[in-house]
Formats: structure tokens, sequence, C-alpha cells
């Protein structure tokens, strides 16, 4: 098991650096360096891109716990707070690119478009309910808030499925992607549901053996 030091000034290091990788492929095509592109409309392209990578890293966020607790690393938690915030990051970046770019700041027709298309509306509300995450990400913030922090940052399980939600409406016809990401997501939502029955299951016993 690595120790402290060596997640803090090794591992947080290459996954800082690891998690910066899809945004650097989006730079270099976007300039053609190496004679690649981003196709025939780059905007669509930037956009989709980062709106899959912030769902990919919330996805990864959320399988911290359980992947510490099924291969006895608990040393993956100390990671899990940088994942999330680049979460949050990419899923900024693809609000941003839509809003700046494809939209144009063009606000008489973006604000009706999020209340028409529900899968626009579905989208922007898992951006506002993971910006309250991203503020209280900090040590001071969990401090602060102590036990509240743990019940406010369990609004990942429901940012989660509406991301997935927002890309299934979003891609229409090919829905693989969506549909692989709702599998994992009910994979590691079910195991939580399993884990907190087990505790549930094992208080109950406890006190039935203490008024036995």
């Amino acid at each position: 098991m690595p120790s402290t030091l060596v997640v803090r000034r090794v591992l947080k290091p290459a996954l800082f650096v690891l998690c910066l990788l899809p945004l650097a492929s989006l730079v270099w095509r976007a300039f053609e360096i190496g004679g690649t592109n981003l196709g025939a409309n780059p905007v669509e392209k930037i956009q989709d891109t980062l709106g899959q990578w912030g769902l990919r890293m919330l996805l990864i966020t959320l399988a911290v716990t359980p992947l510490r607790d099924w291969f006895n690393a608990p040393w993956l938690v100390q990671l899990r707070r940088m994942l999330g915030v680049y979460a949050f990051f990419y899923v900024l970046l693809h609000f941003l690119t839509w809003l700046i770019l494809d939209q144009d700041l063009y606000w008489a027709g973006i604000l009706p478009d999020i209340a028409r298309r529900p899968f626009i509306t579905i989208g922007m509300t898992a951006l506002l309910l993971l910006i309250p995450l991203a503020v209280t990400s900090t040590n001071g913030m969990m401090r602060r808030l102590g036990k509240r922090w743990k019940t406010l940052h369990r609004l990942i399980y429901v940012i989660v499925l509406l991301g997935i939600w927002h890309y299934y409406w979003q891609v229409k016809a090919d829905v693989r992607e969506p549909l692989v990401y709702l599998g994992i997501a009910v994979i590691l939502l079910s195991w939580r549901l399993w884990k907190v029955r087990g505790r549930f299951v094992g208080r109950a016993s406890a006190r039935h053996a203490q008024s036995g």
C-alpha cells in the first residue's frame, strides 16, 4: 500500500496530469497538430467530448469508495477529491462551450432553449447541483459543515443519474455508450444500497442480542 507521502508527491501529481490529457488532446486536434482535427463540426465535437469526460470523471469518482473496499485500498480515497473537482471542471467546460461557442451568448434564445428542450434542462440541473459540491470540496468547508458535508455530497448519486439521462436524450440514436454508463452507475449504487442494508441489519441484530 503506498504511503501518504507517495500518494501526495507521486500519485496525485500523476493523476493531475492524467486528468488533463483529454483536454490536451482536444487542444492538440483543434490546432490540427500532427494532421489531426476535430472533423466537420469542431464545436459539437469539443462540446460532446468535454461532456463525456465530465460524466466519466463523475463515475470514476463514484467508484472510488467501492474500489477501496473491494481491493482493500484505503489510499484511493485521497484521490477522490481531485477526481470530483476534475469532473466539475469538464462539465463546466462542456456547458461553457455550449453557451459561448454554440449559442454565442444569445440569451434571448438560450433561456427558452433550456426550458423547451428537456435534455438541456436536465443537464443544467445536474450542473447546478454540482456547483455546491465543488465549492465545498476544500478541507475548510469539510470542517465547517461537519456531518452535513457528507449529506450534501451524496448529491453525486443524483447528479450522475441526471448526467446519464442528459447524455441518453442528447445522442438520440446510438444510445449504447450512455447505457453502458447507466449499467456502471447501477452497479455502484446497488453496492452502496447493499452496504447500507448490511449495516442496518447488523445494528438491528446487535440491538436484538442486547435486548435478549
